[in-house]
């Protein structure tokens, strides 16, 4: 399914504007009634909607570069706009290539020549999510909406393994929580990696991985889903369940890791029989729960999430069922 912004209020855009922002996991339960709430005002004047927000999706990076990166974008976010379009420019001095930079200074500028520089971009570098995803949003924000969602078409046909297509398939399909239901695991991550970089963690779990087993599949799977990256972690999953067939964690990990706000129903049609054959399985209901909560399903959420009792999953049921219960009917 394909989805546009023809009909969505300019204040339901601003609200998936903050939602593409936040999109924490935590929240992202709330973030569906949010987005599904309309007002039915009026339309407002193109010059008062708010400029397009940056999000540069640097999770996984811990260079310079991108801690500089972070920092302009701090700026931005502080409202400290003419600071933090001089700090994109200086970057974008060192690194001429650096597409982060050019998409900070082209957002940080809004709105003089914003569009045209981000075209630029794109036209620069076509294969960027984080170049169309923010040439989306900053047409979103001059009221061009299907121009804007062929651009999020594009970041996520074209470079789908990143934080910003990610965003994109968020912006697409308002009408669900913000990112993806993650693969929550039973077991404890590597407590002795904190600290370090995330690329080296991420390294450091891919080596393991390697020369590991399931467990450590599956913990690199919920890692590349931490860092933006679903390609990864569906192959990681996939690894996982590969190396044990009949693992029931492993099978729920590679549904989890399927699901797609195009086309939910490749996780579903993986976790209904997964239901079925092991209806007592926590692992299972739990899952089953909070990839229905995610399109919205909250009702049928809630009954599966019953399902889940005792140990891990049942704990771990409960309070996402609090959760759904706190939002109401």
């Amino acid at each position: 399914m394909e989805a546009t912004l023809a009909g969505v209020s300019p204040r339901t855009r601003t609200r998936i504007y903050v939602a593409v922002a936040a999109a924490l996991a935590a929240a992202a339960v709330v973030g569906v009634t949010v987005l599904q709430t309309e007002d039915g005002e009026a339309g407002e004047p193109v010059a008062e909607r708010p400029a397009p927000p940056l999000e540069l999706g640097l999770l996984a990076r811990d260079d310079p570069e991108a801690r500089a990166l972070r920092e302009a974008e701090a700026a931005l976010e502080r409202g400290e706009r003419a600071a933090a379009r001089n700090r994109f420019e200086e970057i974008l001095a060192d690194d001429p290539d650096s597409v982060e930079a050019a998409v900070g200074a082209a957002i940080a500028a809004w709105p003089d020549d914003s569009v045209a520089r981000l075209r630029q971009v794109v036209a620069e570098h076509p294969e960027s999510g984080v170049a169309r995803l923010h040439l989306g949003l900053a047409l979103l924000a001059g009221g061009e909406d299907e121009p804007a969602a062929r651009e999020w078409r594009e970041a996520e046909r074209r470079d789908p393994d990143t934080p910003a297509a990610l965003r994109a398939e968020d912006l697409l399909h308002p009408e669900m929580a913000p990112g993806r239901p993650p693969f929550v695991a039973p077991f404890a991550g590597a407590p002795e990696l904190e600290g370090l970089p995330p690329e080296r963690q991420l390294a450091e779990l891919e080596r393991r991985a390697e020369a590991g087993g399931v467990e450590d599949w599956l913990f690199l799977g919920a890692a590349y889903q931490r860092a933006g990256r679903p390609v990864s972690a569906g192959d990681a999953f996939g690894r996982a369940a590969e190396l044990e067939p009949e693992n029931v964690a492993a099978r729920v990990a590679l549904a989890v890791g399927r699901f797609d706000k195009d086309d939910p129903s490749q996780a579903f049609s993986r976790l209904g029989p997964l239901a079925r054959d092991h209806p007592g399985a926590g692992v299972v209901r739990y899952h089953l729960g909070l990839c229905l909560s995610w399109i919205g399903d909250v009702e049928e959420a809630k009954r599966q999430l019953r399902q889940a009792r005792g140990g891990f999953y049942g704990r771990e049921a409960e309070r996402l069922f609090s959760r759904l219960e706190a939002i109401g009917p």
